[in-house]
């Protein structure tokens, strides 16, 4: 059976970190704020918010909704961003997606202040991570990723991983991050010819297609360390990843590792999105 990477542990190292900061902020009149941004109603849009801002106001981290209606025109939208953008008392911004098809998502995701953006959605973000500069957030899910490998000691310098998946939401990103602490990183796809074989060859494997139990045991080896990204439902209605758990398992081994789905990389996420708020937060009480 291979080590279970759950997201527990990991949380509740980063929530001591982050609430002595919040505490900090505090006590100099500065309430670390997150504005969340949705339109329309769907079913994963409201589960997250509804754990977001659980987790805020855990941590003491204040909470504003914006929620439009399905239907609601772009322009409307484009106000929101605008006064989120105006107002000093918001530190960040996260905003839910997809947006509705009648919506320009890339245009309203670069309207979003870059020191608001705590989701790495804007290209101005993005243009942080894939230049090494520092600047602005990356998105969530890929900072969970290199979280997860930091608490349990995982080192990725020198080691080869593959990245299924190349959006510039999780795939790109993580990918990008992993080449800056020297890892030799393959980025693979739909159209990768011989995908198995090439997963196996990897130290480490990131799958992030968003396709249900879409890998098993022929995707693996002993000894692999797999971080597990996808949130799926499989036909039964049951929360699974991109990864056949118990067939990537198998093929593991004693000496390999994974993240489940769920109890993995999903709390990690939450909680990164709330250390990114605070780290906004402390930016812009300290110019």
């Amino acid at each position: 059976m291979a080590k279970l990477l759950t997201g527990k542990e990991v949380v509740a190292a980063m929530r001591d970190d982050v609430a002595a900061r919040v505490e900090a902020l505090r006590a100099h009149g500065v309430v670390p704020t997150l504005a969340c941004v949705r339109v329309g109603e769907r079913p994963d849009d409201l589960s997250y918010e509804r754990s977001a801002t659980k987790r805020a106001e855990e941590l003491g981290i204040a909470v504003r909704s914006f929620a439009l209606p399905a239907d609601a025109p772009e322009s409307e939208l484009a106000d929101v961003i605008r006064s989120v953008n105006e107002d000093a008392s918001i530190h960040g911004c996260l905003m839910f997606r997809p947006l509705p098809p009648h919506i320009d998502e890339t245009r309203i995701c670069d309207m979003l202040a870059p020191e608001k953006d705590i989701d790495g959605i804007s290209r101005a973000s993005l243009a942080g991570v894939f230049t090494g500069s520092g600047h602005g957030f990356p998105p969530a899910t890929a900072q969970a990723c290199l979280e997860m490998l930091d608490h349990y000691g995982i080192s990725v310098e020198g080691k080869h991983v593959v990245v299924v998946g190349r959006s510039l939401v999780i795939g790109r990103p993580v990918a990008m991050m992993l080449l800056a602490r020297n890892a030799s990183v393959t980025i693979c796809h739909s159209r990768t010819e011989d995908l198995p074989e090439l997963m196996r060859l990897a130290d480490v494997v990131v799958c992030a297609t968003g396709r249900a139990r879409a890998f098993g045991a022929s995707c693996f080896r002993a000894g692999q360390v797999v971080l597990d990204v996808g949130i799926n439902f499989d036909k039964a209605g049951k929360l699974c990843g991109d990864v056949d758990f118990d067939a990537a398992c198998a093929a593991l081994g004693e000496a390999g590792a994974v993240t489940p789905v769920p109890r993995g990389l999903g709390s990690v996420t939450t909680s990164v999105t709330m250390a990114h708020v605070v780290r906004a937060a402390e930016e812009r009480a300290a110019n």
